[in-house]
């Protein structure tokens, strides 16, 4: 069945639009086919089917060789699943594959009589592969980050200011000891009551008084609650 889409491949890229979209999704599933299809070779390791590979090229040969939206669609969620993969690919056998097909795109771009959104995406698909299809390496093994290796290192910590209005963060060295003192001050962690009246310095006793007293609409509404919970537990 595969054999048979792959060599009606240029008539499909022309016909209508039913048979385009099943072209499309035949597509697609050989570059998902070839993302997750592992061969072991004879010596124990494990490759990706050469076949496929050389079969998405012809295909994203037809897609281009008839430039309609569609089909130019279809060549976008091709490479944007196996971009990166086959272009690391080729470059092991030494081809510029990828470099010929970037090529046609930007030509597509330039002369085929697609729509403007289209050619949004292709131009999206270029920029995604000289980011290096959104890769990152590290350029240093990975090590611990601290202070001296990670300039983000005290991004997340607060920032306080002195009295003179000067700023001062972990990365200071008496951070630590000014930031305990800071701790202590209980002017700086002022109690407030429901209207925002400061209730600081009035310690235990107020908290005791809280505790002890209670709104006569609110007591008699608890009461009520507890009698009725009461109830439907001996029910």
């Amino acid at each position: 069945r595969c054999r048979t889409e792959y060599e009606n491949r240029n008539e499909a890229t022309k016909g209508d639009e039913a048979t385009k979209k099943q072209f499309h999704s035949f597509v697609l599933f050989l570059a998902e086919l070839y993302l997750n299809l592992e061969i072991k070779g004879t010596r124990g390791q494990v490759t990706r089917a050469e076949i496929l590979q050389e079969g998405l090229r012809e295909l994203l040969n037809a897609l281009f060789s008839n430039p309609v939206d569609s089909n130019l669609i279809c060549a976008v969620k091709l490479l944007k699943l196996t971009g990166s993969v086959l272009e690391d690919a080729w470059k092991e056998k030494g081809k510029n594959d990828m470099e010929e097909v970037i090529q046609r795109i930007e030509n597509v771009v330039l002369d085929a009589n697609c729509s403007r959104d289209v050619k949004h995406k292709l131009l999206k698909l270029v920029e995604l592969r000289s980011s290096n299809w959104g890769r990152v390496h590290a350029t240093t093994p990975h090590t611990e980050a601290t202070p001296e290796n990670d300039p983000n290192y005290f991004m997340n910590e607060p920032t306080f200011y002195t009295s003179d209005g000067v700023p001062f963060t972990a990365a200071d060295p008496d951070y630590q000891e000014e930031y305990q003192e800071l701790l202590e001050r209980e002017d700086l962690f002022p109690y407030y009551d429901e209207n925002g009246a400061d209730l600081s310095g009035l310690g235990d006793m107020y908290f005791d008084e809280i505790d002890d007293e209670m709104d006569p609409e609110i007591e008699e509404a608890y009461e009520k609650f507890c009698l009725e919970s009461e109830h439907e537990r001996k029910q």
